[in-house]
């Protein structure tokens, strides 16, 4: 209590004319942030003549290339997932309004035409290679958006699991009817087409689809008779299923993944008879795929994480010859990951373009040149100084991050360091512009480190499974080393410290401050505790068993040796903690449970619940006030 009172007498004697004008720049340069325009995907046609790309929350627009002249879609409510057709003369797209989607397909430039009514969920519009029909996945009567990140819906009455079923429905192009071929009982994360359009090589599994995403097989769907057939049980999760050109293999991306649509791993190719016809394609490689986007007479191209690096690269499926066709410290993407859209041509491409230094734009050109810019629709610059990519080594083991200098620093001048934790763990922290949150932190008068420890993508699967059973040792270790990495070169002041994550990050908070008091300040946003107890809490349990090796009741200590909560009386560091009221992936309990500890403790905290959020926040005001707080918080303790 005496240290919050200090707290706020330093913060009271400030001029109150001057944090007034703070308070107003600080809100203006959020809004600012806030107001970068993103895009959520981009197309290319077959033939390498056109391009269409969806803004997140808006719509989508065609250019045609050369000219690269912009033509939007008429419509109301936000478009997204745009598809071109194999003849390249049509696309495909979902249009939603008022909370439901449907499918749509524009021919050359004339109206828009309605293809489905559907009630529930629907994404990822996909062409057959004949392009008489559009497959989508399909959940009918859905109560909420798909997907552990999206608010839960609240626990009142009797409880009990809802089994929503993910299917594959396939729609006729010219009469409007949909089929759903494949079962009840069976929940589809991701499919691929065949080349002759007669099956579906899908990613699937029975079940809650939100908690049994690591449980998932790879399938064969045989369109005709609206069945399917289980091929291959991986020992990890599986992603990004393409058919290989004669339709004989499916390649897939198969890694240790803490969440769907965070993907990293090595690419296998499986037999579509399945038995023992498979194959790990990077056995041992250095760097992780991402994405497939084709497989081609010349190779599997891939998108791929490389220390922290985009890459487009082209692995061939018999050698394993791996070519890297670009790659650059910069996020390259035709959607959520890295990877790009790609001509019939395998030259021509569309990208989404973006990098600590610059807000995404929507490029086409040559593949890993992209001369032509087809976006103008940010302008900032920014808020921050140079960009260092480092490494260091840890436990005889090179480890990668990004360490951001603030704006016109001198090197004659000590600076405090904030280092912010990635989620997942199985994520990475890349060069890309980063949303509002790490923005505005790292626009501060103070070095900004984003380290990836073990656990990270971009250096290759056993690097990715180096923190399996041993969450938030080694990792811990990967980033004091690098901290004191920074300091070796860089003019850190090691008495003012401070460290924020959320999700994984979160948790790595909290375990940071129960193992060190190097850190003088710290912001735990949806964190976990008490991994025990965590394992009731969670709608999505299962994704622990591949990183804990036995659930909760079978290896209980396992799980004690990595709760925070077992080390609490260590803590020292004021901690800040925020969560959403609905989180269903790391629920706000755990956030009550650790607040409550350091309260108990004496040691200075504060919790903020924000209602009807989910792990991923999506109202404005609940974003702009948590990077004010993460940033005040966090200055107050470091000035």
């Amino acid at each position: 209590m005496r240290s919050l009172a200090i707290s706020l007498l330093l913060f009271l004697l400030l001029p109150l004319t001057s944090f007034a004008q703070k308070t107003s720049a600080d809100d203006q340069l959020i809004n600012k942030l806030m107001a970068v325009h993103q895009f959520s995907a981009v197309d290319i046609s077959p033939d390498g003549t056109r391009v269409a790309w969806a803004r997140t929350g808006g719509g989508i627009t065609m250019a045609a290339l050369p000219s690269g002249t912009p033509h939007a879609l008429a419509g109301a409510g936000e478009q997204l997932e745009p598809r071109f057709s194999p003849d390249s003369r049509s696309l495909a797209y979902l249009q939603e309004a008022k909370g439901q989607r449907q499918l749509y397909v524009v021919r050359g430039s004339g109206a828009p035409r309605k293809l489905t009514n559907v009630r529930g969920f629907i994404d990822s519009p996909q062409w057959s290679p004949d392009g008489t029909q559009i497959a989508i996945r399909y959940i009918e009567e859905a109560r909420r958006v798909a997907g552990a990140l999206a608010a839960m819906s609240r626990a009142t009455g009797v409880i009990e699991e809802r089994i929503d079923e993910a299917r594959i429905a396939v729609i006729d192009v010219a009469s409007g009817r949909l089929r759903v071929v494949t079962p009840a009982d069976m929940y589809v994360y991701e499919f691929a087409w065949s080349p002759d359009g007669k099956r579906i090589a899908a990613t699937a599994t029975s079940g809650s689809g939100e908690n049994n995403y690591w449980t998932a097989k790879l399938h064969i769907v045989d369109v005709a008779a609206a069945t399917m057939r289980a091929v291959y049980t991986p020992k990890w999760q599986i992603a990004s299923p393409v058919f290989s050109p004669d339709g004989s293999h499916v390649a897939i991306i198969e890694g240790l993944m803490s969440d769907q649509g965070s993907t990293g791993g090595d690419i296998r190719i499986v037999g579509v008879g399945g038995g023992a016809d498979t194959r790990n394609l990077m056995d041992g490689a250095m760097f992780s795929a991402t994405s497939l986007i084709a497989w081609s007479a010349d190779g599997i191209t891939f998108g791929a994480n490389m220390s922290g690096d985009s890459a487009i690269a082209r692995i061939d499926a018999s050698s394993s010859q791996v070519e890297t066709l670009w790659r650059g410290e910069e996020y390259l993407t035709g959607g959520d990951l890295i990877g790009a859209a790609i001509a019939r041509d395998g030259r021509t491409s569309a990208v989404i373009r973006s990098s600590w230094r610059k807000p995404p734009e929507v490029f086409a050109g040559a593949l890993g040149i992209w001369k032509q810019q087809l976006t103008h629709a940010n302008t900032i610059e920014p808020q921050w100084g140079e960009v260092k990519s480092i490494t260091w080594t840890s436990d005889g083991r090179e480890v990668q991050g990004w360490l951001i200098l603030p704006r016109n620093h001198s090197l004659s001048r000590h600076y405090p360091l904030v280092t912010i934790v990635h989620g997942g763990p199985s994520s990475s922290a890349m060069s890309s512009w980063p949303g509002e949150r790490n923005a505005f932190i790292a626009s501060q008068d103070w070095l900004t480190f984003f380290p990836n420890p073990r656990g990270s993508y971009g250096r290759g699967e056993a690097f990715t499974q180096a923190n399996v059973k041993d969450f938030g040792h080694g990792d811990l270790r990967d980033i004091m080393s690098g901290i004191d990495a920074v300091a070796q070169i860089y003019p850190v002041d090691n008495a003012r410290l401070g460290i924020y994550g959320w999700s994984y990050g979160g948790f790595m908070t909290m375990w940071t401050v129960t193992q060190t008091n190097r850190f003088r300040a710290a912001v735990a946003g949806a964190g976990i505790v008490n991994w025990q107890s965590y394992y009731g809490q969670n709608s999505i349990d299962q994704w622990m068993l591949p990183f804990f090796g036995a659930s909760v009741y079978d290896d209980p200590d396992v799980y004690a040796k990595s709760s925070p909560i077992n080390y609490i009386k260590n803590v020292k560091t004021p901690t800040l903690v925020l969560v959403g009221e609905r989180d269903g992936e790391v629920p706000a309990p755990q956030s009550f449970e650790f607040w409550h500890a350091l309260r108990t403790l004496g040691v200075e905290t504060q919790l903020v619940v924000y209602p009807d959020e989910g792990h991923r926040f999506t109202q404005p005001e609940h974003k702009r006030d948590v990077a004010k707080r993460i940033v005040e918080w966090l200055a107050t303790r470091l000035r």
